[in-house]
């Protein structure tokens, strides 16, 4: 018996794509991973993703470019509270 598994959406740095869909991360299947894993707990969510949109601004800045408009529509908007 074989069980088929998805394929984590996770972040690639420094460019902060997916590494399955190649989508700005979170792209939508690691958003939806994320809502149903933090399922009852937004604030953990959102603390938890205040964190690694901190990383990203690092990594997206760090040869002097202007930081991305939409990280906190990326990483925090969608957020349920």
């Amino acid at each position: 018996m074989t069980a088929v598994q998805d394929a984590e959406h996770l972040y690639d740095r420094p460019s902060w794509d997916c590494r399955t869909c190649g989508d700005s991360w979170p792209c939508a299947n690691a958003k939806a991973s994320l809502a149903a894993e933090f399922q009852g707990f937004p604030s953990v969510l959102a603390i938890y993703l205040t964190a690694q949109m901190h990383d990203a601004l690092i990594d997206l800045t760090v040869n002097g470019a202007a930081a991305p408009s939409d990280l906190y529509e990326r990483f925090l908007a969608w957020i349920s509270r």
